[in-house]
């Protein structure tokens, strides 16, 4: 059997699990960031006076506590969409990979990154969505309107109806194309600047790639997170209406409303907090998932330790992981 430069060693199970472990990885470490982003989005009175004002303004009104609202769902959310949006980006890549590098050029990388991201994005939203609604209320019991994740889903669904929980949706779909697209694209682009093997790319070499590969795609995509964020966080049914800063009807009024009163930099509110989020965030994940690739390579037989990527002598790293264990099998008969 003839060497493949692609790389298809690890099987759907595999980067299924890898990919959500990397999200709820990066997700709790990041968490702060994501709680002051969020609020600063949503616009509530504790992020007025700037970024690192709200992480004071929180802690001193809600406590500690507070920098972790949300993760729970979060992280219910995050394994299957991150496990979707890695398990359908790599199957992905090695369908349009080119046939001798085993590489995505920069356009194959942004349609796949993107259909990852869409899919997941549809499949796990109703969580999302209560996980912003858990994130902007106050952290107390006392005070919450939810009592929790599951209390959550059923007052929304109570008071609100199915389709609340789907609030927002279209504008996270636009979004999470130049997203998940520019995130992959640039990952892939920065893997060939260091001008080496992608299995010899040490955890911080890949750190920085995912940080650098966010940033660039988020800087984008950040106006329909925000108006993402004001969607799902405004109800009726709510004191304040979710205490979301500009009354709006839908999508597009809600673009038009948020420049009215805060300004076209108004879209990109939070993005301080943000990019202070989003770039350790995935470059954690991207970390993350090559960790547990190499993991899942070593116990597939492909290598021979967890920690390096050195092959296995007289293994065809070409083989897939089905035709390696009949391979394996049959050399310790």
């Amino acid at each position: 059997m003839g060497k493949s430069k692609k790389d298809d060693r690890m099987t759907f199970g595999q980067n299924f699990v890898s990919g959500g472990l990397a999200g709820v990885t990066s997700r709790t470490i990041t968490s702060p960031l994501d709680v002051v982003k969020i609020l600063a989005q949503v616009g509530t009175k504790e992020t007025k006076a700037g970024f690192l004002k709200t992480f004071s303004n929180v802690y001193t009104n809600e406590g500690v506590r507070a920098f972790w609202k949300g993760n729970g769902i979060a992280c219910i959310r995050l394994f299957p969409y991150s496990a979707v949006q890695f398990a359908a980006f790599n199957k992905l890549k090695v369908m349009m990979a080119d046939k001798e590098t085993g590489r995505l050029s920069a356009l194959n990388a942004m349609a796949a990154g993107s259909m990852g991201g869409i899919s997941a994005t549809v499949m796990t939203y109703p969580t999302d969505m209560v996980k912003t609604r858990l994130t902007a209320q106050h952290a107390s019991k006392d005070k919450a309107h939810y009592k929790g994740i599951f209390d959550a889903f059923r007052v929304i669904f109570r008071d609100e109806g199915f389709l609340a929980f789907y609030k927002g949706m279209s504008t996270s779909i636009i979004g999470v194309i130049p997203f998940a697209g520019g995130t992959f694209m640039a990952y892939e682009v920065l893997d060939k600047a260091w001008n080496k093997p992608k299995s010899e790319m040490t955890p911080m070499e890949n750190f920085i790639n995912g940080c650098l590969a966010a940033a660039f795609a988020q800087t984008f995509s950040f106006p329909f997170d925000t108006i993402r964020k004001k969607l799902q966080a405004q109800s009726k049914a709510l004191a304040g209406g979710g205490g979301v800063d500009v009354e709006f009807t839908g999508m597009s009024d809600a673009f038009i409303q948020t420049v009215r009163k805060n300004g076209l930099l108004g879209l990109w509110s939070g993005t301080t907090a943000n990019l202070a989020k989003v770039a350790p965030y995935a470059g954690l994940m991207f970390m993350s998932f090559e960790a547990s690739k190499r993991i899942c390579l070593y116990l597939n037989g492909y290598t021979t330790s967890p920690w390096k990527d050195t092959p296995v002598p007289g293994v065809d790293q070409g083989m897939k992981p089905h035709e390696l264990k009949e391979f394996l099998a049959k050399q310790n008969k």
